[in-house]
């Protein structure tokens, strides 16, 4: 433990330094052509790697071992979020209106750090260790399928990830075993009403904004009323738009949502559900609708033995007390795409910081990470190399 201690400590400055420039210079989904092109040159920098781009934006290295055995994935997101940063950092976030709002620069920074260390350790290393840089989270259908499609996976053993959290405080740990992050779906509704008269004569008119408000009400009830409250679902309104004037009726009103399940029956059933309210709400006030229902990635769920692995080299490097078991949670990750046909294991690492004012939640403008999460987060992957790899 001294020796990788020593070692994360030679490399932490420069792990900062590589998080604060990512984090001032970040890029959406599907536009992280200075990122990866960092992450690349990073790599093919520190030498001994075997460096591909398998798509457009995203970057994965192989590090052979010494000698002969598995074949481990780690993965690390790149992308920024459209959100305009309100933290007064130093290096806070140069490009107006997106920032590094989730992490994922420090979830670059910490494996490229990794990286180095066990550079450093080849010999000891048994089979080869993969590194995934990907591109274009949070995007139906995310930037993962897209590598595994490529190819990448082939061959790995167990796949790995690790997200730094705000809801921990620095030097804490969860995982969850099986259930970890739930399957994002959503759609799109157009209710479309009928203006031919101004407000003053509602009988003339099929008001949308009315009935889409009554399609929302009755919404909220597809959960509660139609699936077993055993099974962890959830039905989110995002967006409600209608209306420019408060005199006006207009004809027609946009509403979208995000649906969250674990259970593969009640995922294939929601669509279904949805639209009988939709139809059954538009038709009853004779208006009609477009609804697209948008079926994203699947469920993180982590392999109970892998998920135990990973416990123990928690445990092990700093003990019970900082370490918890986490109930299923209804984010969601396209990291499932690389679980798909591999066991694997999502864990968290605590990142928040009361006394530092880091308390501020994902995907908010104030929101920045501890440094120091990122140090746990290299011991924790580098003694995972050994724990997973030479068993």
């Amino acid at each position: 433990m001294q020796a990788v201690t020593d070692r994360v400590s030679e490399v932490f400055k420069e792990v900062v330094e590589w998080r604060r420039h990512l984090h001032a210079n970040p890029e959406l989904s599907y536009h992280e052509g200075k990122t990866s092109q960092f992450i690349y040159d990073t790599l093919v920098s520190i030498g001994g790697l075997e460096v591909t781009r398998p798509t457009k934006y995203s970057v994965m290295a192989k590090l052979k071992g010494g000698q002969p055995g598995p074949v481990l994935g780690i993965h690390a997101h790149m992308n920024a979020l459209p959100i305009k940063e309100d933290t007064g950092l130093d290096y806070k976030s140069t490009v107006d209106g997106v920032m590094h709002a989730c992490g994922h620069d420090g979830h670059t920074a910490m494996l490229l750090g990794t990286v180095k260390i066990l550079l450093s350790m080849r010999e000891q290393i048994k089979g080869e260790v993969r590194f995934f840089f990907q591109h274009a989270e949070g995007f139906f259908s995310g930037g993962a399928p897209e590598v595994v499609e490529e190819g990448g996976m082939e061959g790995v053993d167990t796949v790995i990830a690790a997200h730094l959290i705000i809801t921990q405080e620095v030097g804490t740990f969860g995982i969850a075993y099986g259930p970890t992050m739930a399957a994002p779906d959503g759609f799109y509704l157009t209710v479309k009403g009928k203006c031919d008269a101004g407000i003053g004569m509602p009988h003339d008119t099929i008001d949308s904004i009315a009935i889409g408000a009554q399609v929302v009400t009755n919404l909220q009830q597809v959960i509660s009323n139609t699936t077993n409250p055993l099974e962890p679902a959830m039905l989110s309104i995002g967006k409600f738009i209608g209306g420019e004037a408060m005199n006006v009726i207009v004809n027609s009103v946009e509403i979208s949502a995000t649906i969250r399940t674990f259970n593969k029956e009640v995922r294939e059933e929601m669509p279904t559900l949805i639209e009988r309210v939709v139809k059954d709400i538009t038709e009853a006030h004779g208006a009609t609708y477009e609804l697209e229902y948008l079926t994203g990635y699947e469920p993180v769920i982590n392999d109970y033995k892998k998920a135990a692995v990973m416990e123990n080299v928690i445990i092990g490097l700093y003990g019970e007390e900082c370490f918890a078991r986490f109930a299923p949670n209804m984010w969601a990750q396209d990291f499932s795409a690389f679980m798909r046909n591999t066991p694997g294991c999502y864990f968290f690492i605590g990142a928040g910081n009361k006394e530092k004012g880091i308390v501020y939640p994902h995907h908010h403008p104030k929101f920045d990470i501890d440094e120091e999460g990122m140090r746990y987060a290299m011991e924790i992957l580098v003694e995972a190399v050994f724990a997973y790899n030479n068993v």
